[in-house]
């Protein structure tokens, strides 16, 4: 190249900018933009980015990668409104998040963020969200192709889906799923019987009360920042990501515990529950769900995908209540009340007959059937929780342990049959 040309010749287009309060606080940040586009980049500050955004010169910008910290929760108005002129003006924004809490990244992802990547950033994090903005990689090296990760359910299974409601607070709704789940994952361990299969089903638990999750407390496993970035972006969740988040319980029942953080319940919406139950389902042969009480926007979507619906009750009047408020929404919605299977936790013994009858009284007001009466497990359930192991681990021989083992040795029992005559 002749001195002239070099004189003559114009810097490169900016095709991305940087947008942070300081971007000094993100040097990983700034070694990947180089790397990915060389000089093609820029980086503005909040304030420079407001002004910067609504001048002609911005509708060049291909992205802005816009990188906070806790310290910028202050600042979430002024963030929001980057964000919102981005969008109007088609620019792709990429948003990396250093220590923010889950409820302002949760606003800030909601109002269109086209990806998130954590910070510090993972080797090549950065490459691939600009891969799945469609970017293409610098012209100064041709790198080969990395294909971004895109859900996809390859398994070769077709789980049976079985969330567990509970209609009231502390009805004993997790305690009900986590020991469900385990006896099915080892439903045939130690059988000797010719016709029982060699293994037990796989079996995993979904804990998506977001809020207060008590799976990981009931199995003593670790609380993870990982489940949230899968939660939080299910869009491009895949077998690895979905496997990474999940936690083995002694080798036997997997678990995707609640976050680390509470969130708000509508971060998940019916199409993140669809992809990762029609994930779930693509892996395991049964998926238990642990439901808030509460009733959300996806809960038509686990309903609809379920297999049978167990609402948990106690034998008193707000539970009576909630389970007419349950069946009047559900019909209002036209959703599925068939699906319900009523479980009376803590019932009266069997030989309490005025129990016995307030039970049957109780089912007739409410034109229900309760097909489970689970016995009261008392003192040994408090233990076995605290101490992070099921019933089964904990205290074999007490009559709820039985009960649990009877309720899953039906359900495992019935889905062979169902494969087997197929």
């Amino acid at each position: 190249m002749t001195a002239a040309a070099i004189m003559t010749s114009e810097p490169a287009p900016i095709q991305a900018c940087t947008v942070s309060r300081d971007v000094s606080n993100f040097d990983l940040l700034i070694e990947d933009m180089e790397t990915e586009l060389g000089e093609s980049w820029g980086d503005l500050t909040f304030d420079e980015a407001v002004i910067f955004l609504g001048q002609p010169d911005a509708e060049q910008l291909e992205f802005i990668a816009i990188a906070v910290n806790g310290e910028d929760e202050d600042e979430l108005t002024k963030i929001s409104g980057i964000i919102t002129e981005a969008k109007d003006r088609n620019i792709r924004v990429i948003l990396i998040a250093d220590e923010v809490s889950p409820i302002a990244l949760h606003q800030l992802l909601r109002l269109g963020a086209d990806d998130f990547v954590p910070y510090p950033l993972p080797e090549g994090a950065l490459h691939d969200a600009i891969e799945r903005l469609g970017q293409a990689a610098p012209p100064v090296e041709a790198a080969p192709p990395v294909h971004a990760p895109t859900f996809a359910a390859t398994g070769n299974h077709d789980g049976v889906v079985l969330p567990v409601h509970g209609l009231s607070g502390g009805v004993g709704a997790s305690t009900f799923a986590v020991n469900l789940a385990w006896e099915m994952a080892t439903i045939h361990d130690g059988k000797k019987k010719k016709k029982a299969p060699s293994t037990s089903p796989k079996v995993c638990l979904l804990d998506l009360d977001l809020q207060f999750g008590a799976a990981a407390t009931y199995l003593d496993l670790p609380r993870r920042e990982v489940i949230y970035e899968m939660l939080a972006d299910t869009e491009h969740m895949d077998k690895e990501t979905f496997r990474q988040a999940m936690l083995s319980f002694n080798d036997k029942l997997d678990v995707l515990t609640a976050p680390t953080d509470m969130l708000p319940l509508d971060l998940l919406s019916g199409d993140d529950l669809e992809r990762l139950i029609d994930m779930a389902r693509a892996h395991y042969d049964f998926v238990v769900i642990d439901m808030p009480s509460t009733v959300v926007s996806w809960t038509e979507t686990v309903l609809n995908k379920a297999h049978l619906y167990f609402a948990l009750i106690e034998l008193d009047m707000r539970s009576a209540q909630n389970v007419l408020r349950m069946q009047r929404a559900l019909k209002s919605e036209g959703l599925p009340t068939e699906k319900l299977r009523y479980v009376l936790n803590r019932a009266p013994k069997f030989t309490d007959l005025n129990g016995k009858a307030r039970v049957k009284r109780l089912a007739e007001s409410l034109d229900i059937s309760l097909e489970l009466l689970m016995s009261d497990g008392g003192k040994q359930i408090t233990q076995a929780n605290d101490h992070g192991l099921p019933l089964a681990l904990s205290a074999p021989k007490v009559p709820l342990r039985k009960e649990f083992q009877k309720l899953a040795g039906s359900l495992v029992e019935l889905n062979e049959a169902v494969e087997a005559a197929a």
